[in-house]
């Protein structure tokens, strides 16, 4: 659907291979760059798939490409910026191959929240078991091994949206009117609120300035697709509606069910934070009464279990206890799972 699109995937995509790289022109002999993924789908969109198995190293480059739309080089002697802009379009399978509603997304896709709170829209495709969608789809598949094959034909031609698509980024450059400028701060307003919480007091961010920029995108998007000069009230509100069914839907806690950007910004909910929190305080007011004494963490589990009525896993206390240790509170010795209890510890 676009003019200029690349296509790689995660397993076999390198850094270089993303960005560019520096190789000596076989003719003169001089170092010169070779344009990467990102570089070449300029004003196009480079589509990566198996984004979940992709390396650190590679999926790194990404950040400033994604944010700033630019590719900075400084191999060999060599220090350009080149232009990368580009859509992205990538797609990931969760963990173990199946997707656990229980677990946030950053939990089932093993993705750095850095990197997904960059993405404009993110959706959760799952294979839901519908009779009517299954048909559907089981037919299409049979109908493409008849000779001549059977499929659903798409209702607009393909190349006159392509030409439709490529005529709009080309051609169509939407402003902002009064009324969607003020629709934008109201909706950004009422997500914000959304992370008020009466009832437990506490607060939650549902909503960032990185969202606010993901509106004005969508908003804009939606006018090129009605060759509109203009971005209406009814385009901010569509934005809005995407915004709320994909993004914000990722970015649910399924603990509390609340929307909390934290987990897709930093991964963690504010429910974790706050239970980390509290799990340190209960855990060292327990152990200052036990200064310059060994314990052995299921003990330290079970006496916790009794005093506070916390429901923690030994899990939690080990991972609570690598902290206290980083803090200078206690010794832990990881083989024996046990830990000695400083003589300076403060409650």
């Amino acid at each position: 659907l676009s003019s200029r699109e690349v296509y790689t995937s995660g397993k076999g995509s390198s850094a270089v291979g993303l960005t560019a790289s520096v190789v000596r022109d076989p003719e003169t002999r001089e170092l010169v760059l070779e344009s990467g993924a990102l570089v070449l789908s300029d004003l196009g969109i480079c589509c990566i798939d198996e984004f979940d198995k992709m390396s650190d190293a590679t999926r790194s480059v990404l950040h400033e490409a994604m944010e700033q739309q630019t590719v900075s080089i400084a191999k060999a002697g060599i220090i350009a910026t080149l232009n990368a802009r580009t859509s992205i379009l990538a797609s990931a399978n969760p963990k173990e191959s199946r997707y656990n509603p229980s677990m946030s997304v950053v939990e089932n896709i093993q993705l750095p929240p850095t990197l997904l709170s960059r993405f404009d829209l993110i959706y959760l495709i799952l294979d839901a078991p519908n009779a009517e969608h299954d048909r559907r789809l089981a037919q299409h598949l049979v109908g493409l091994y008849y000779e001549t094959p059977n499929v659903v034909q798409p209702p607009l031609d393909h190349d006159l949206l392509r030409d439709y698509i490529e005529y709009a980024r080309k051609k169509i450059h939407p402003e902002l009117s009064d009324e969607a400028t003020k629709e934008l701060v109201a909706n950004y307003l009422d997500m914000r609120r959304m992370g008020n919480s009466s009832a437990s007091g506490t607060r939650t961010i549902s909503a960032t300035p990185r969202q606010l920029e993901s509106l004005i995108r969508l908003s804009e998007g939606l006018a090129k697709m009605r060759y509109s000069t203009m971005v209406t009230r009814a385009d901010v509100r569509e934005a809005v509606r995407l915004m709320k069914v994909a993004t914000q839907a990722a970015a649910t806690d399924p603990r509390t069910g609340r929307i909390d950007m934290d987990m897709l910004t930093t991964g963690r909910s504010t429910a974790e934070r706050q239970l980390e929190e509290t799990l340190d305080i209960n855990l060292k007011e327990l152990l200052a009464e036990r200064r310059g004494n060994r314990m052995a963490v299921r003990d330290v589990t079970r006496q916790l279990t009794e005093a506070t009525n916390m429901d923690v896993s030994q899990e939690e206390i080990v991972d609570a206890l690598r902290r206290m240790e980083a803090d200078g509170v206690v010794q832990f010795n990881e083989r024996a799972q046990s830990i000695f209890v400083r003589v300076g510890i403060m409650a």
